[in-house]
């Protein structure tokens, strides 16, 4: 009897999906100011604690977090998602 091993793929990191969003949505027409990257608990410490991103992806104004310009809103989303705002 063989066993068969499950392959893991690994996920892809949210600062990369986002990114993505984001330029798909200003392909589309919205501008950065329209969109509202809604993150869930999970995303946003991950987003935070990426190393592979530049200093300058991520700024914060007013308590608020951006990434890419982009506003975000943290916790209340069952599945990260790039909304207009």
């Amino acid at each position: 009897m063989t066993t068969k091993t499950a392959k893991t793929v690994p996920l892809t990191p949210p600062a990369v999906r986002f990114r993505a969003a984001i330029e798909t949505m200003e392909r589309d027409g919205v501008a950065r100011a329209d969109m509202m990257l809604r993150l869930t608990l999970h995303d946003a410490a991950h987003l935070r604690r990426d190393r592979n991103l530049a200093v300058e992806d991520i700024s914060y104004s007013s308590g608020a977090m951006f990434f890419l310009g982009v506003p975000t809103v943290t916790g209340g989303v069952d599945s990260s998602r790039l909304d207009r705002a």
